[in-house]
This record gives C-alpha cells, structure tokens and sequence, in this order.
C-alpha cells in the first residue's frame, strides 16, 4: 500500500473534521487490513516464495564471496613476515578490492532500489493494483469517504470492529463468502436463539397435570410460663 498517500490522506481527514465538524461528521469512514486480504491471495503467496528463492540465492553468492575475503586475510596474516613490501602492498591492494566487489555486490542487491527491492515491485504491484481497485469498489458500494489502512504506517490507537471492511475487499476479490462479510467480523455468523415465551393456554395445562403438593399442618407452639419472681 501506498504509505505516504494513506498519511496525506488522514492529515485531510483531520483538517476536515477541525475546520467544518458538521461535514466531518456527515463523512462515512472505513478501513481495510492490507496485509490480511493480500495474504490470502494465491498471486501473492506465490510472489513471496518466489522472493524468497532469489533473496536465499543471492545470500549465498554473498556469503561466498565473505568467505573468500576471510580466506585472504587468513593467508596474508599467516605469511606476512615472509613477504616482501612490495607483496605485501599487492596482496592489501587485493584484499582492499574483494572488499570493495563485496560492499559493492550487497548494495546491489540487497540495498535502497536494488535487484531485490526492484523485483518485489514487479512481482506484487500486480496483486496490489488489484486490492486497490477492490477497495475502490467498496468504497464507493459502501459510500466510504476515506478508507485507512490497518497495515500501513499511519498509527491507529483505536479501530471500532464496525468500520472494518476487510472482509467487504476480500468478497469483492472472490476470496470470502458473503455470509463472512460483516463489518469488523472475520468468522461466520453466530446467532443465538433466544428463549421461547411459554403460551398461557400452554403454561395452564402445564400446571393441571401436575398435582398439587400436599400442605403440611400447622404446628401449634406451646406458650412457656413466665417465671415468678421470688
């Protein structure tokens, strides 16, 4: 998800409900977890293990090119005193360059826009596009002005389970049934059945066919004389 639109989209939001509260509160807001919906999309799950494949590949190109860097300083360390300043210059001028080719290889792949960071773009802008677009088309079914994501950057100190429309996205992507789709809701239904009102007619015989308890008789106490006083 786009981060930075979600935090200029939520600073509108605030400036919005400050400046004119009887528009804030005619707005209808919502909001989706993005991590949630796309988890649950094959295309995704499968651009996860393809990265993951790469990334462990290229870790292991890096770990082997570390270990040959190691090996040249085991070597230079074990024969420095015998080699001369002119072989001793060659071999630090050869370990200072397979450090560089490292440092070199890591940020490539590894760093800021690197073949790692460009291949996630390929594999999940696709998948995103597609959350994105669903999430257009619940907004405007359900009337959402704003739609925050749960998953973002953007800090979410409070979220009412009722203005969850996570569940609403993943319907629209054909990856949850309708019956699932309740705001704020990620399990089927549960209704409770309340208790049934007996009916008077019912309650009556009820209480006819069952006899009455025998009473028990009422036990007479003796009054104690009261005690002379000598």
């Amino acid at each position: 998800m786009s981060n930075r639109i979600l935090r200029v989209v939520a600073v509108l939001a605030l400036v919005v409900g400050a400046f004119s509260p009887k528009l804030a509160a005619a707005q209808k807001f919502g909001y989706v977890d993005s991590e949630f919906i796309m988890s649950k999309m094959p295309a995704y799950t499968q651009a996860q293990q393809e990265l993951n494949t790469l990334s462990a590949n290229w870790q292991r190109d890096l770990e082997t090119q570390k270990q040959d860097v190691d090996k040249l300083h085991r070597n230079y360390q074990a024969e420095e005193v015998v080699l001369t300043e002119s072989m001793k210059k060659k071999r630090q001028d050869e370990i200072l360059t397979k450090e560089q080719e490292l440092k070199t290889y890591t940020n490539k792949i590894f760093g800021y826009e690197g073949q790692l960071f460009r291949k996630r773009q390929e594999l999940t802008k696709p998948v995103q596009d597609l959350v994105f677009e669903a999430i257009a088309k619940v907004a405007k079914k359900k009337q959402l002005a704003i739609v925050f994501d749960k998953a973002g950057d953007l800090t979410m100190l409070y979220t009412n389970p009722v203005h969850d429309y996570t569940e609403f996205v993943l319907e629209e992507l054909g990856l949850a049934s309708p019956e699932r789709n309740q705001p704020g809701q990620k399990g089927p239904v549960k209704t409770v059945t309340p208790p049934t009102t007996p009916v008077a007619g019912e309650a009556l015989s009820a209480t006819d066919d069952e006899e009455p308890a025998p009473a028990r008789p009422a036990t007479r106490s003796t009054p104690r004389p009261a005690s002379r006083k000598k």
